[in-house]
């Protein structure tokens, strides 16, 4: 169990002085019938985030918060409607990361836990936080660091055109478009960002990027019933994917307290998936993991429950 404080003595050394006065204490802990946990996080000035850690076989994933709220204003998100208070600086993001792994160990009560792998998923837009991330991307990838691989991380964006257009300056992690629909006009009333950086700037970009094997350009589609998940839905993805090694995560949209749209059925899901694989588009369809405690895709708000 002593695996967390050897890394903090060493980030403390040589990559992250100062690391120490960065930790969270943890305000609440709640845990979802699927194994999923949410923790409920108060940095050093009060401000509170909320951090997943989402168990798969052998492995864990924690899925990280880059700012308290967030500035982008998506529709679909509970985060969206909070505003931004303020970015996380890289120590905290790393100290975030070494608290949800420390929970780990201690819960799981086995000395030889696998580092966790990342997706910088939480509340925020990573790339409004540019500077930042890239700082403790550099920590988590360094051997004086967490000593993580470039593959155990992936960074989920809206499109932030500024952090964007920068994005030759990240090490080659996996990278994640929240994309949700494939047309502007229904992507703009999921994502006002689409009405100033949309999809015709942010696709070249992205084109840009140099994949190495076995590497993808995800793209997340958040599917709502009624919404988006008809043909022309699916023919417009399939003609934007072309022109990419892509996978399609479609995601179950999760209800959020005020907000009409629907969570699709499973026949719903299946037969949209249907649809894609049908024009030869790599499908995947993503489980919904802590649903039950508010810790899904969408449903983070940094306060007790």
């Amino acid at each position: 169990m002593k695996i967390v404080t050897k890394i903090i003595e060493k980030l403390e050394k040589k990559a992250m002085p100062g690391i120490g006065a960065a930790f969270p204490s943890v305000i609440q802990t709640r845990k979802s019938s699927d194994s999923t946990v949410k923790l409920l996080l108060e940095l050093a000035d009060g401000c509170r985030i909320e951090a997943v850690i989402i168990t798969f076989h052998r492995r864990h994933t924690v899925c990280l918060s880059t700012q308290v709220g967030c500035a982008m204003g998506c529709r679909f998100c509970r985060t969206g409607r909070l505003g931004l208070t303020r970015s996380l600086t890289a120590a905290e993001i790393v100290a975030q990361y070494l608290t949800c792994y420390q929970w780990i160990i201690n819960d799981k009560q086995i000395r030889h836990i696998p580092k966790p792998n990342i997706v910088l998923m939480g509340e925020g837009e990573p790339l409004h936080n540019f500077d930042n991330i890239r700082k403790s991307l550099e920590i988590f990838l360094s051997r004086d660091g967490i000593c993580l691989g470039p593959r155990q991380i992936t960074l989920s964006t809206v499109g932030y055109l500024p952090g964007l257009t920068r994005i030759a300056e990240l090490p080659s992690i996996n990278i994640a478009l929240s994309l949700h629909s494939a047309i502007p006009s229904k992507r703009e009333e999921l994502i006002p960002l689409e009405k100033t950086s949309g999809l015709g700037d942010i696709i070249p970009i992205l084109q840009a990027i140099p994949l190495k094997n076995n590497q993808y350009i995800n793209f997340e589609y958040l599917l709502i019933a009624g919404f988006n998940n008809f043909t022309e839905d699916a023919e417009a993805l399939h003609e934007l994917t072309g022109r990419f090694k892509a996978i399609v995560n479609i995601i179950p949209y999760n209800t959020i307290d005020g907000l009409d749209w629907r969570s699709p059925l499973d026949e719903e899901i299946n037969a949209f998936r249907d649809m894609l694989v049908d024009r030869d588009i790599r499908t995947m369809v993503r489980v919904s993991k802590g649903r039950d405690i508010e810790a899904a895709c969408g449903q983070l708000k940094g306060s007790i429950i």
